[in-house]
């Protein structure tokens, strides 16, 4: 396995750094419909239904859910230690926006590069919101010839 990895800009919302595995999901999100205790989401018929977010970086549509709904999500995943390390957002709305604010949870938006055309599931994905960089990391099968040198 040999590794590609790509720097995209991209714009600050909540200052930090976070990595880790990507988790892909073009559908919005309500982090109130996580299980706080595991970063599970629960929310039947969710592409990411069973997976956990905890430690990931998450690449969302957008955020959906009311700001209390919202907020206490995000809350009760940071008390519990089940955030995800850093969100890429292609769209951003102003109730996902103030609920990373409130916990300090690492979010950039507007990639150079639509992200999910940059990243797919399982890439390692460095986000330095500081330096509005985000580093995708992919692994990609080598390609061995089976003739000899020359």
């Amino acid at each position: 396995m040999d590794l590609q990895a790509r720097s995209y800009k991209c714009r600050c919302i909540v200052k930090g750094k976070g990595s880790g595995e990507a988790l892909v999901s073009r559908e919005p999100m309500c982090f109130y419909l996580c299980d706080p205790a595991t970063g599970i989401v629960i929310e039947k018929n969710h592409p990411l239904h069973g997976k956990s977010l905890a430690g990931k970086v998450l690449v969302l549509q957008s955020g959906k859910g009311s700001s209390v709904v919202q907020v206490d999500g995000f809350y009760q995943l940071w008390v519990n230690g089940n955030l995800p390390a850093a969100i890429i957002v292609r769209e951003t709305e102003p109730v996902l926006v103030s609920s990373a604010v409130v916990v300090d949870a690492v979010m950039v938006d507007r990639m150079e590069l639509d992200p999910f055309e940059a990243i797919m599931d399982g890439d390692y994905v460095e986000v330095d919101a500081d330096n509005n960089t985000v580093r995708v990391t992919r692994k990609v099968e080598s390609r061995t010839g089976t003739g000899g040198e020359g």
